[in-house]
């Protein structure tokens, strides 16, 4: 039996007090089933995510589980149903594993919100290994544009970015706010300044390196998340995993202006919290709030093709697969700068 190996987590954990939730293991290379193929993992993206799943606010279906959403390798088995033409081929698998294919929303193109939809890395195994299955339906043809490592991030940061746009109804010339400035949201930047260039952009983070960041891509204004920006947003996208920025950005939004929260999941230390909008000041006039639930696979296909023909490119940086808990809790830490990748093979 060939093994390789993997880093999964074996169940809840407080990240910061254990400092490494998920162990380095050796497990038996998977088989493809039907309509699968076996995919020889080159890097996987670390994602927010990935935390939730570690701290326990969107748990994974089975433990031990290897996380990780964002893989990027090429296909060297297939499954029973699959042609071998997908042979060789370098392929990414993204948030969505699968879904039912059948229900009213899978037929609407909407299979994220399918009652059966299914997790990478959550609900099936992921990409923090050396190899993966994943379904035949679910991989997404990688661009030539990018590298490994440039192409993973696009697959979930890149994607739910993309839809977070896509739900804002954002126009051209409108202002877009952005409160958090990681993964995702440099990538949703990237994405407005290829289709909107006339949207100013202004950028609410906590982190001075973050401002900086944003300030340096060419983001024209940077602030605290408690700040009042220089003019009011006529939409803003949260790609924080706290309450308060989502709250403190209501407050910065205009009239009939629309919020988009772009997270699975909210920490909520305090839920105190929770209650502090203040209905005059964060919701009256016609303020709008909507969630961004998942990824659909055609938000992973556009999104590829309009990142290659913009030439949008995430910034990264790179760790080993056995240094995946580094990560992970670097970005615990907010000691983030773009997206992070775990290189797994050459």
């Amino acid at each position: 039996m060939e093994l390789m190996k993997a880093m999964v987590l074996d169940g809840v954990k407080d990240l910061e007090k254990c400092g490494e939730p998920l162990r380095l293991a050796e497990l038996p290379v998977p088989e493809p089933g039907e309509g699968e193929v076996l995919i020889k993992v080159k890097v996987c993206g670390v994602c927010h995510t990935e935390l939730d799943e570690i701290e326990g606010r969107t748990a994974p279906a089975f433990y031990p589980i290897v996380p990780g959403h964002q893989a990027v390798g090429k296909i060297i088995k297939t499954g029973k149903g699959v042609d071998e033409s997908e042979l060789g081929k370098r392929v990414g698998v993204a948030w969505i594993f699968s879904a039912c294919g059948k229900c009213r929303f899978c037929r609407e193109g909407r299979e994220n919100l399918c009652d059966d939809f299914k997790a990478t890395g959550r609900d099936a195994h992921g990409g923090y290994a050396e190899y993966m299955t994943a379904s035949a339906k679910y991989v997404h043809l990688i661009p030539y544009a990018f590298s490994d490592a440039q192409a993973a991030p696009l697959l979930c940061a890149g994607a739910i970015g993309y839809r977070s746009i896509l739900i804002s109804g954002l126009k051209n010339g409108e202002n877009l706010g952005l409160t958090g400035f990681g993964a995702s949201a440099h990538l949703v930047f990237k994405m407005v300044k290829a289709r909107y260039p006339d949207s100013p952009v202004y950028v609410f983070t906590r982190s001075e390196k973050e401002r900086k960041f944003a300030l340096q891509l060419g983001a024209d204004w940077a602030g605290g998340i408690s700040d009042i920006s220089p003019e009011r947003m006529h939409k803003i996208i949260d790609t924080t995993p706290a309450w308060e920025p989502m709250v403190q950005a209501l407050g910065n939004l205009e009239k009939g202006g629309k919020l988009v929260i772009n997270a699975i999941r909210k920490e909520v230390k305090d839920r105190n919290s929770l209650l502090q909008l203040d209905y005059p000041q964060h919701l009256w006039l016609e303020k709008q709030i909507q969630s961004v639930a998942n990824v659909t696979a055609n938000d992973v296909k556009e999104f590829l093709q309009l990142a290659a023909g913009a030439g949008i490119k995430p910034e990264y940086q790179e760790f080993s697969l056995e240094k995946a808990n580094e990560a992970l809790l670097e970005l615990k830490g907010g000691k983030i700068k773009g997206a992070k990748v775990l290189r797994i093979s050459e």
